[in-house]
């Protein structure tokens, strides 16, 4: 059965009618694509009542422009969407680290006290957000090299692995980076990320994910050619992932 893909919203700071989010069923996230190239500057002219110092001295770190112009877009656009659903302004919203269901440690899923689940993930030039009323993780990738899918292909699921190996060489970047977002988006969800190892669970490189682990659902999301994205979206009342859990 064709599994959905989504398709994210652009977001324009120029236009603060569009941060209004609206609402979702439990299941549904609501995406939005950010281009730095595009919205970069304006981003970066905004930022400064927007972001807060942390984010502000964090952008400040960055040594290569097209890094901060890129964090920046992210963030501003971040505390947008979040404050027009949180009814705040975007320098009011209250960010914080929830518990890693790992090891408890203060490094889990970015929270807010308002009661949205989002995640936001970025890539080069893009960035993309997503916002639901359950835990739910994105990523977005620039489609790698041929060595480095090879290298990290490795590490994943025995089956991945295999799915990659039997590819043509010319089609394993792409089947690869499907992958792999579809598995950072889950771990992103859970709020482990990387510290899951890699080739536990099967998330399939062909173009339809595989079903996901128990109580997700895990798509695809549309995103320019040269990138892949994905979301994984976690059932209401679902806990999260047990240590020790088998490989599916």
């Amino acid at each position: 059965m064709t599994r959905p893909v989504h398709q994210p919203i652009e977001f324009d700071p120029k236009d603060g009618s569009r941060g209004a989010l609206p609402s979702w069923p439990a299941r549904t996230p609501a995406l939005w694509i950010v281009d730095a190239v595009r919205h970069g500057d304006r981003a970066e002219r905004l930022a400064p009542g927007i972001l807060d110092a942390g984010e502000q001295r964090r952008a400040e770190s960055f040594a290569a422009s097209a890094d901060r112009r890129c964090y920046v877009a992210a963030h501003v656009a971040l505390r947008i969407l979040l404050s027009a659903r949180l009814g705040v302004e975007p320098h009011d919203v209250r960010m914080v680290r929830e518990p890693c269901p790992s090891c408890g440690g203060p490094h889990g899923r970015p929270a807010t006290d308002g009661g949205v689940h989002f995640s936001l993930s970025h890539s080069r030039d893009l960035s993309l957000l997503a916002f639901a009323a359950v835990p739910l993780g994105v990523d977005v990738e620039a489609v790698p090299g041929s060595e480095a899918a090879a290298e990290v292909g490795a590490m994943l699921h025995p089956a991945e692995s295999r799915e990659l190996a039997a590819l043509p060489a010319s089609d394993r970047p792409v089947a690869f980076a499907r992958a792999w977002t579809r598995k950072e988006a889950y771990l992103k969800g859970e709020g482990i990320g990387l510290a899951r190892d890699l080739s536990l669970d099967h998330l399939g490189t062909g173009p339809v994910p595989r079903p996901g682990p128990a109580g997700w659902t895990v798509a695809d999301v549309l995103v320019p050619a040269g990138y892949a994205a994905a979301v994984a979206v976690r059932a209401a009342g679902q806990s999260p992932v047990a240590d020790g859990h088998r490989r599916k």
